[in-house]
């Protein structure tokens, strides 16, 4: 199971306050209005960041460990928490804007999927919504084709972490050895998409969309990640 014992040691690994307060920017740059849905909100830091600035957040994520890493931190009790799938979004509320952070995407590795999370997240939108989703570049399959490999100390455990590509994959493999000796192993899959398959899924779905690379530039050139910005216009199906 994904997100387990990572889950108590995520921010340790990984917390970037200032990744954090561009996707805060971001929001606040192209969706209007304050009601919220943040699908796969890990640990809620930006989650809580977004409540602080004001929105009214319910967020979610497929990890029961995560939410409850996300409902011990300050400033959570502005948040609602649930845990729930993003391809199935058991929810009558319509939304200003709904979330999908951090590559959190790359974790759907069938198209169907994706094709749900896309129809889903029209319908729960408020006309004129926005639908702001990040997604891995086909670049970081360049990155990991040779192997990253990091090792520390997090919360008292050793950890060795490394990542790799094959094909359209991306393979993260965390490895944690506690002070008995014992170890507890993860292995997280994520699929990079081509740009052009998901623009052509947005737009059937009904979205219009604007692509920017790595938080301000604008279309699809080299960098990290592709965010796409995809707004629900009244009168679309």
């Amino acid at each position: 199971m994904m997100y387990e014992l990572l889950a108590h040691v995520y921010d340790a690994l990984v917390k970037d306050d200032e990744a954090t307060a561009c996707w805060v920017e971001l929001v606040k740059a192209h969706i209007r209005g304050t009601e919220l849905l943040e699908l796969a909100c890990g640990s809620g830091e930006i989650t809580i960041a977004l409540a602080q600035e004001g929105y009214h957040v319910d967020a979610s994520d497929l990890s029961a460990a995560m939410i409850e890493e996300a409902k011990k931190k300050r400033g959570s009790e502005r948040v609602s928490w649930s845990v729930m799938d993003m391809c199935d979004l058991h929810t009558d509320k319509s939304y200003d804007g709904i979330l999908c952070l951090c590559d959190s995407f790359n974790y759907l590795l069938k198209d169907e999927q994706v094709r749900a999370l896309f129809q889903g997240a029209y319908q729960h939108l408020c006309e004129n919504g926005v639908f702001l989703v990040d997604m891995h570049s086909m670049d970081r399959l360049e990155e990991f084709a040779e192997e990253y490999n990091e090792a520390g100390h997090v919360k008292e455990l050793e950890y060795q972490w490394t990542i790799t590509s094959e094909d359209d994959r991306i393979y993260q493999n965390f490895a944690f050895y506690d002070s008995e000796g014992r170890v507890t192993l993860e292995q997280h899959e994520q699929r990079v998409y081509e740009p052009a398959w998901i623009l052509a899924e947005l737009k059937n779905a009904g979205f219009q969309v604007e692509v920017y690379t790595d938080f301000t530039q604008a279309g699809i050139c080299e960098g990290e990640k592709q965010f796409y910005i995809c707004r629900k216009a009244g009168g679309i199906q």
